[in-house]
């Protein structure tokens, strides 16, 4: 069933599939120690820099989990937005894992900035109270708006004269790029990102992130940090292989910006029905909008989604790497009906 609920839900780009079962030849040794692993490596520092340490794990909720054990203690805090998604839809694993403090922030567009930022930052050194250490933001937000270079920039400038870090959850940050247009290093290791939990299943990855730090002394820690947190992978091989083709010759641009593309031709198809409401001003791959209740109920008889506000009816689409013009006209179709168009 075609949907535009998740681009978690899109399926795996062929060249990504062949990467897999190209993997699956002969044996090789495991937990990274493979080809495939040192490919994929060698790739990301071409991406990020010769001095950025790749940390291949199994998903988004381990990256970010893993990230922040290498930037916090127990006794630290992190600060992030009320929407962030360690606060809201992690169940609370990297406050688990960490065993700190998560201060969320009210944050329109959910987007820090330095002023949010600085009235929490206070209380350094006080043993009553947990000391900030970290910032996070997520690449795209969940809102699915974007930071720019500059504001990336902003963030770091403040928090590290503080001897704080900046951590980036870079789930979309395909999507983000592709938008700025501006390369990953420039959005992150350039811009004072000091830590970034890299992502390619929203992009046409089946299925495997990466912790990738630009820190010496975060780095010097990580691979127990990983370990302890479940996300070492004993045939790696299989995870890694799929960073190969996703970082040669720009694929996770080419994906990323069908995915924004598509997303712009829904919005377009979105504003011919005055029923519908955009509430979010839409950057990337990500609509939210609202609709009358009994409008939502007869389209999900054809169409999964998520609510995010529910009691408002606001409804977030999201399309894929693999959205196609045939998706966009048969929801097209659908809403003509609904609405008796």
């Amino acid at each position: 069933m075609r949907s535009f609920a998740s681009d978690n839900n899109s399926g795996v780009h062929p060249l990504i599939m062949d990467a897999i079962i190209s993997a699956n030849s002969n044996h090789a040794p495991g937990y990274g120690s493979d080809p495939w692993t040192d490919a994929a490596v060698h790739k990301l520092k071409e991406v990020f820099g010769e001095k950025s340490e790749p940390f291949i794990v199994f998903n988004g909720t381990g990256a970010n989990s893993v990230a922040l054990q290498a930037a916090v203690r127990s006794f630290n805090s992190i600060i992030c937005t009320q929407t962030a998604h360690i606060y809201v839809d992690e169940c609370g694993a990297p406050a688990r894992m960490t065993g700190a403090t998560v201060i969320a922030a009210p944050a329109p567009g959910g987007k820090l900035t330095p002023d949010i930022i600085r009235p929490y930052l206070q209380h350094f050194d006080v043993c009553h109270h947990a000391s900030p250490k970290a910032v996070y933001i997520s690449q795209a937000t969940e809102f699915g708006t974007i930071y720019t270079v500059d504001e990336v920039k902003a963030i770091a400038g403040l928090i590290h004269p503080y001897n704080m870090y900046l951590h980036m959850d870079g789930a979309r940050l395909a999507n983000a790029c592709a938008r700025l247009d501006c390369s990953m290093r420039q959005l992150t290791v350039d811009a004072g990102v000091d830590i970034l939990s890299f992502g390619g299943t929203k992009n046409g990855m089946m299925a495997g992130e990466a912790v990738v730090a630009f820190r010496p002394e975060m780095t010097a820690h990580l691979a127990y940090f990983r370990k302890q947190s479940a996300q070492l992978a004993s045939k790696m091989r299989y995870l890694s292989a799929q960073f190969i083709p996703y970082l040669e010759h720009d694929l996770w641009l080419h994906n990323a910006r069908h995915a924004n593309l598509m997303a712009e031709r829904l919005l377009d198809i979105l504003r011919q029905f005055p029923q519908i409401r955009m509430t979010q001003e839409m950057e990337t791959n990500q609509l939210f909008f609202t609709m009358p209740p009994e409008a939502a109920k007869k389209l999900e008889e054809k169409y999964f989604f998520y609510y995010w506000n529910e009691s408002a009816c606001e409804i977030r689409f999201v399309t894929s790497w693999d959205t196609t013009e045939e998706d966009l006209c048969a929801l097209e179709k659908t809403l003509m009906e609904i609405f008796g168009e």
